[in-house]
């Protein structure tokens, strides 16, 4: 996203203004990644939220940090209740966009809980409103308190509202193994066997019950349904295999706090997989092939 521009030969308050900003805008993405699901979204609402902050005398701000994560998430709401009206008329299952994660995110496992794909699906199923306590008290700590006032909502409301959130959550949400060395090897196993063709090792690595989930958005081959069962979902990938792009280098990064089998065509991401385990064998399959969605990569 293209930040701030700069003025008055970068010197004076402006200047100033965008440092304080720019000190803070990997926290506001965060926030605003975990609420809406998509990278773009966020991203556009970290601008807005950079233009709410140029209008003010950032002197007068006793908080910025406050006043920051206060207006991102007052916009991110507004824009997620329009966004899950237009993902009603998605085509095919809808996942979030993949992003890039650092180390320091993979080694936090409440942190990379809170990023994940299956987490951030789960919190797809909350209304705006629950999704936003949610992710400021499970993700960023915030107390009840400071929730009422980012959201302006009581206490006593925010306290009930954090509660129901946390229990559909916890009603819906699969625990899914945490340790990367276990995700790293059963990944390693899984790209080696359906990469070679090798359904018999590819239905090893796999649940008896694993499920795809693939998101092409109608812009790439992808079923436009859940697919359930291990043979079943392992044809699929040894099928989905043979259409590769030109060139297409194969290899794992850091997606969304933890490893993930990436395909790009030069260096564009072509296709992320990434593989939620239960005791150390592949649940569940999120795969991301909608170009729309992969600019982050």
């Amino acid at each position: 996203m293209a930040g701030p521009g700069w003025r008055c030969g970068g010197f004076g308050p402006y200047a100033a203004g965008v440092e304080v900003f720019e000190e803070r805008r990997g926290l506001l993405q965060a926030v605003a990644y975990r609420v809406l699901g998509t990278v773009s979204d966020a991203e556009d609402v970290v601008q807005e939220a950079w233009l709410r902050w140029s209008g003010v005398d950032a002197d007068a701000v006793e908080d910025p940090t406050a006043y920051l994560v206060k207006v991102t998430t007052r916009l991110a709401v507004d824009r997620l209740r329009s966004a899950q009206v237009r993902r009603e008329s998605y085509v095919g299952p809808w996942l979030p966009e993949p992003v890039l994660t650092g180390g320091d995110v993979a080694d936090d496992v409440a942190l990379a809980d809170t990023v994940s794909s299956a987490m951030l699906l789960v919190l797809e199923t909350l209304s705006p409103l629950e999704r936003a306590v949610f992710v400021l008290r499970e993700a960023f700590g915030y107390s009840h308190k400071e929730i009422g006032e980012i959201l302006d909502r009581s206490e006593a409301s925010v306290r009930q509202t954090a509660m129901r959130a946390r229990e559909h959550v916890e009603s819906r949400r699969r625990r899914y193994d945490t340790d990367q060395v276990t995700r790293r090897r059963a990944a390693e196993s899984f790209l080696e066997a359906a990469a070679g063709g090798d359904l018999a090792g590819l239905m090893a690595v796999l649940a008896p019950d694993v499920t795809l989930v693939c998101d092409g958005g109608g812009l790439a081959p992808a079923p436009r349904r859940v697919l359930e069962g291990v043979e079943l979902v392992a044809n699929a990938l040894i099928s989905f295999t043979r259409r590769m792009p030109e060139e297409p280098s194969v290899g794992f990064e850091e997606v969304n706090g933890g490893p993930a089998v990436v395909v790009r065509s030069g260096v564009a991401a072509a296709v992320v997989i990434m593989l939620h385990l239960v005791d150390g064998v592949v649940e569940e399959i999120h795969l991301v092939s909608n170009p729309e969605k992969l600019g982050a990569m």
